[in-house]
């Protein structure tokens, strides 16, 4: 399964790599920004993505908007720290999937992942 990484910290895209890899993930590419996501779809065509709320050039929540005007499928899972409900809500109304709080541990994101490709599997 190849997983797009969106998060305008290196830091927090190495330690997210390294946790993704622990659980058994090794196809992870990476964006910095909303705009750099962008073109990596259009290559890349991930099978999943974890986006950060909080980036400069284009956040992720209009980054999910983006995406879903021409795809509705793909999965998308918020990894932020933005842990508010109103903030889950309007990331929900825009489209994601799930949504997991940072920091979170290797279980919790692997749990994150699984109940999201299990809900997108008995969707299609």
């Amino acid at each position: 399964m190849k997983i797009l990484l969106v998060d305008d910290s290196r830091t927090i895209r190495n330690i997210q790599k390294t946790v993704l890899s622990g659980i058994g993930h090794t196809d992870v590419v990476e964006a910095c920004d909303g705009v750099e996501a962008l073109t990596r779809i259009a290559a890349e065509k991930p099978d999943l993505m974890l986006v950060d709320w909080n980036m400069p050039n284009m956040d992720g929540i209009t980054l999910v908007r983006k995406v879903r005007e021409s795809d509705k499928t793909t999965p998308i899972i918020m990894c932020t720290t933005e842990a508010e409900k109103s903030r889950v809500i309007e990331a929900i109304q825009a489209g994601v999937n799930n949504y997991v709080v940072k920091p979170f541990t290797g279980d919790t994101l692997s749990e994150k992942i699984d109940q999201t490709m299990a809900k997108v599997g008995a969707a299609s």
